[in-house]
């Protein structure tokens, strides 16, 4: 998606900060992106992540804002909500605003052309007593 991302993580130790997991992602993506854009010439954009950066921020190190601080989770505990978000996910990017491809199995970044050929069977649901 040209704006967000969407995951679907499954951890086997229940024992995890997600805020952790997260942030640690997020970081290392956004190394990843800036990086990339420099290198293709893009000093604009480097520039205007450079530019988002608070003074707090700058303080800490920060050099590029690439990610909202924040994340949505939502823990799934049915096997019909990990469908539901699935096809949510795989839709998304053909829909509404976005329509970046035809067909979702065609859009690049997708991996719907695996849920086309697979079946969820690893799903285990997580009990409130589990978090």
């Amino acid at each position: 998606m040209p704006n967000h991302l969407h995951v679907i993580l499954y951890f086997h130790n229940e024992s995890f900060n997600l805020n952790t997991i997260i942030a640690n992602g997020k970081r290392f993506m956004a190394y990843e992106i800036v990086n990339r854009l420099g290198i293709g010439e893009n000093k604009a954009m480097v520039n205007h992540l450079r530019s988002l950066v608070t003074v707090r921020e700058k303080k800490k190190g920060q050099l590029h804002k690439v990610f909202k601080d924040s994340f949505d989770a939502n823990p799934i505990y049915s096997q019909k909500f990990l469908i539901q978000k699935i096809n949510y996910i795989h839709n998304n990017p053909v829909n509404g605003k976005w329509m970046l491809a035809k067909n979702f199995v065609e859009y690049e970044h997708s991996s719907a052309s695996f849920y086309e050929i697979q079946i969820v069977k690893h799903f285990r649901p997580l009990h409130f007593m589990d978090l």
